[in-house]
Formats: C-alpha cells, structure tokens, sequence
C-alpha cells in the first residue's frame, strides 16, 4: 500500500506514522524546508500539545461540528496523545486551565518527538515538496503531481503514485509557515464542497465607545496585560458569549485568550449586513470580577475614610494599573484630580460602574497573518468519521484544520489534528484498493 501524505504539520506527521505503522509505504511532502513549521510558534513557542479535560468538557470546547469528532477522538483521545508524545521521550505537564505542556517549554521537543515516529516508522519524508494537484481516475486518486528538488538540487515537476492520498495541508492561518489554502483547491478539483472561510482565534479591532474615545484609544494602553478580567459581547442587547481570563490590549485594539476565543463566535455577526440589522458588537470588560457593585462600594467607602485629602488618580493606584486609572475616571467623567473625600454618591455609582463595564466598540477581526486557525473548510458531510475518508473519491483522505472543524484555545484545535490525523493514517493503510 503505497500512501501519500501532503503536509508536514500535525495532522500531516501524525498520519504518516500512523500509516507507516499499520505496514504502509509512506511519503511525506512538505513544501516548507523543516517539518512542524507552525508547531513551533503555537503556544508562543511552548506547544500547547493538547488540553487534559474530560471528554464531555473537550467537546465543549469544540465550536463547528463536534460530533463528527467523536470517533476519531475516541480512537485517539487527548490522553493517548499525551502517551504517544511520552513514548517518544518527550515529557508533559499540565498547567492551568487543563492546558499540557512539554517540560522543557519548548515547541522543538514536541517535533522532536513526532521526528522519532516518523523514523521508527519507516516514513520517507521530502521537503521543499509543493504538490500541485491530485491526479485522479475513475473516481480515485492515483498519485500527486508535485515540484521537488532532484539530486542535483534542480526543480523538477514529477507524479508520485499512490494507491491513497492524505491531504494535510492546513488552513490560511499563519500563511507565513505555508498554509496558503493548497487544501481547498485539492478539495474542490475532487468534486468536495469547501464551506466559506474566515480567521478564528484572532485578535479584535476595537475602540472605545464615545466620549472615551475623543480622548483614548486601546493604542493608548498598548501593551497593557489584565491577568483576571471578565468580557461579555453583546448585539443590539443580545449576550454573545461572556469569558474570564488574560487579555492584552493592542496599537490596533484587543488580544489575548478571552479575546481570541470570543473572536471565533464573531465572524458571522461582525458582517455588515448583519451590523445594519442586529447593530453593533460591544465588548464590556469586567475590570474587577471577584467582588459585586456593593462589595466595591464598600471597599470604596472603607479606604476612602481615611484618604480623603488624596487625588483619584493615586488613589486608584491600588485597584487599577496606572495606565487605566485615567481612562475609567474618563468614563465615569470624574476629574483625576478630585479629592477622594468629595465624591459624591452619583460619582462613586459611576465609578463603579465603569469598574464593572468598561465598553468597546468591536470593528472587525484580524487577518490570516494572526490568526490561531481558519474556520470553514473541507464539508465534514462528505468525510467519513471513522477513517476521514472522502466520499466521492476513492483513496483520498482529510485531517487537520483542511476540514471544517474548530476549537477554542488551549490545546483543542491541535488534538483535533491528532486525532483526525491518527484516523487518516490508520483509515488509508487499512483501505482496500482493489477495483470494484
């Protein structure tokens, strides 16, 4: 059985050794010059290799078309991933929020570890390979047409033949590591329907709302981490989706893990049509989650007996970052300059709402070029869930974020290249080639 894997990332090495370990002769194409590419920048460097939650949390945690995961998941679940990577010498540790690391914090170790599969298993890997095209008769695949280096380092086009192939090549996020959309293409030329595309798990363009924003902007405080804050989006009333977590803000607007995980829900309702009919996104930070209005009143009115004589501004020195403390006085229209000890109960209501609401205008999400993932793809009715097998092509299969399917952040999006990935592979070396 003769398999051909396009993609050298997850999805792309997890099926080659899977394959390559059911007994298959297996060829690995990687247009880029190194494999794992994009797996060396996720988790900003550390590999965020998978998440360590319960099955019925994971799929929580899975926004388009969980159950036709549920298979591949349980033929290869988070904890048989964290055992594949253990197996070939690279140790794990889990962290918050259930988020698994490799020891070392080094994205190169969980490569490493894919590197010795591929080996063990007898895998012939090619970079600098850009496969072109599927070639297909009778209503299979036979081979890919590809450019690769020959022995003397000259470009060559050639078909490799195959009796499957597994198209692994990723989305359009991060194009910069090579995913450019080849998948799509290959998809559609084999007759599949690509559902529509957007960035997910990426940042947010936003400004504050009027009058802040006469007088501030997030590029103001670019830079500015909140470790524990609460956001809730809203439209036209409507609540979106509410999250607590890290954000950052940006010379452009907002970031971080809320931000991105919220982002994944916006596509749809951040278009303009739907802005002319819903209104528009609101995003409320929650400046202080652990305590109520009243609690913040209280707090206010016991540290405040005693400071009277001092300024707002260094007051608020120890509830806020410096740089925020203006922008909430701004949106609560209290001067920074007032004495503690003058505030009025209409003032320290507005303040303490601004503590609890602090809004921003969403105006759109990033680019490709700084998003997680892409959201659409490969039209998961048409794949079978068990060997991520095409429908309509005989010997051609799917993994990774080519297809449509997309998790939140914190491992999900790369154990679903694992687990379909793991499905392709052991699916392709068990298919039966024989004409019918």
């Amino acid at each position: 059985m003769r398999i051909i894997v396009i993609g050298g990332g997850a999805a792309g090495m997890m099926a080659a050794a899977a394959a390559a370990e059911e007994g298959a002769e297996v060829t690995l194409l990687e247009k880029n010059d190194r494999l794992g590419k994009k797996i060396y920048i996720t988790g900003k460097g550390r590999c965020n290799v998978t998440n360590a939650c319960e099955r019925e949390e994971f799929f929580t945690h899975i926004f388009r078309n969980p159950r036709f995961l549920y298979s591949a998941f349980g033929r290869f679940s988070n904890e048989d991933m964290a055992a594949f990577v253990e197996a070939h010498g690279t140790r794990l540790k889990t962290e918050r929020g259930q988020r698994v690391f490799p020891v070392s914090d080094h994205a190169s170790d969980i490569i490493k570890a894919l590197k010795k599969a591929l080996d063990e298993a007898g895998v012939r890997v090619i970079t600098g390979a850009q496969a072109e095209k599927l070639q297909m008769k009778n209503g299979a695949v036979t081979g890919v047409v590809c450019t690769l280096a020959d022995e003397t380092g000259k470009a060559v086009r050639k078909t490799l033949q195959a009796d499957c192939v597994i198209v692994a090549t990723g989305g359009l996020s991060y194009p910069g590591t090579g995913s450019t959309g080849d998948g799509y293409r290959f998809a559609e030329e084999a007759g599949h329907r690509v559902t529509p595309r957007e960035p997910s798990l990426v940042p947010l363009n936003a400004r504050f709302e009027k009058p802040l924003s006469d007088r501030y902007s997030p590029k103001s405080l670019m830079g500015l981490s909140l470790k524990n804050v609460g956001i809730r989006v809203e439209q036209g009333g409507r609540k979106i989706t509410e999250d607590f977590g890290e954000m950052m803000f940006t010379h452009f607007g907002v970031t971080g893990p809320v931000i991105l995980s919220a982002s994944a829900l916006l596509g749809g309702v951040l278009k303009e049509e739907t802005v002319s009919a819903k209104g528009p996104v609101g995003l409320h930070l929650d400046l202080k989650p652990a305590l109520t209005e009243e609690q913040l009143e209280a707090r206010f009115l016991r540290e405040s007996a005693g400071n009277g004589a001092k300024q707002l501004d260094t007051f608020l020195g120890g509830w806020l970052p410096k740089a925020l403390i203006p922008v909430v006085l701004g949106q609560a229209g209290i001067g920074a300059a007032q004495k503690t000890g003058t505030v009025k109960k209409e003032q320290r209501d507005a303040l303490i709402k601004a503590l609890k609401d602090l809004p921003l205008a969403i105006t759109g999400l990033r680019g490709y070029e700084e998003a997680v993932v892409t959201r659409g793809g490969v039209d998961v009715k048409e794949i079978d869930p068990k060997t991520m097998a095409s429908k309509k092509v005989r010997g051609l299969y799917f993994a990774g974020e080519v297809l449509d399917l997309d998790g939140t952040t914190g491992g999900f999006n790369l154990q679903i290249a694992w687990s379909t990935g793991r499905a392709a592979g052991k699916g392709a070396a068990a298919a039966d080639k024989k004409e019918e």
